[in-house]
């Protein structure tokens, strides 16, 4: 009879330790498999660099025209963007010169309008021609304040290429209107406010 008993408290005490030893397994497993679902998934992703410079456009030849002008790269285009204020209503003309110098009074130092590739002045994308600084005109109004915009993949900002590089060129806002057709800078009058674009 105490065999017996002993046997059955045994038998017990096996099958116990059993169940424990699977249960503690089943924690670990589900506990291994949940960890190994919350680690993330590493995504490579190519980001294009884009390049971005601001410059800052001060009054010149007696006027009080000044404002920001923004050149932006990405994907191979630039978007250009200039703010200004304090000009006399109405259409002015905008453009790229040759130098980053507006040391001059009268932003003559920054030369003639900038044509790597000895063009006819024009309007932009015009098949008879036109200068890579031929952004055209822009419309101020009755405050004195415009916007002029122009988006190529004419222009690059650093790529060291003399056909394409705006680096070390200036932004020259003028009195007037540009006509498209004046050589070689359309007649638009005043050089009234400038910037160098310098990286």
């Amino acid at each position: 009879m105490k065999k017996i008993s002993l046997l059955a408290i045994m038998v017990l005490f096996v099958s116990v330790m059993a169940c424990k030893k699977d249960k503690k397994e089943n924690t670990e497993t589900e506990t291994t498999e949940t960890t190994e679902m919350a680690e993330p998934a590493v995504v490579e992703t190519k980001t294009e660099e884009v390049k971005k410079i601001k410059v800052a456009l001060n009054p010149k030849s007696g006027s009080n025209v000044s404002g920001n002008a923004v050149f932006r790269e990405e994907n191979g285009t630039v978007q250009f963007t200039a703010i200004m204020s304090g000009l006399e209503p109405g259409n002015h003309a905008i453009h790229l010169h040759e130098t980053a110098d507006c040391s001059s009074d009268d932003g003559t130092s920054t030369g003639g309008h900038w044509n790597p590739t000895a063009q006819p002045h024009g309007k932009w994308g015009d098949e008879a021609g036109y200068h890579k600084g031929d952004i055209g005109n822009f419309y101020a109004d009755e405050n004195g304040n415009g916007t002029a915009t122009l988006s190529t993949d004419e222009w690059c900002i650093g790529c060291g290429d003399p056909a394409k590089d705006i680096i070390g060129k200036a932004i020259i806002v003028h009195q007037g209107v540009d006509d498209f057709t004046s050589q070689p800078s359309g007649a638009a009058g005043a050089r009234i406010s400038c910037a160098g674009v310098i990286e």
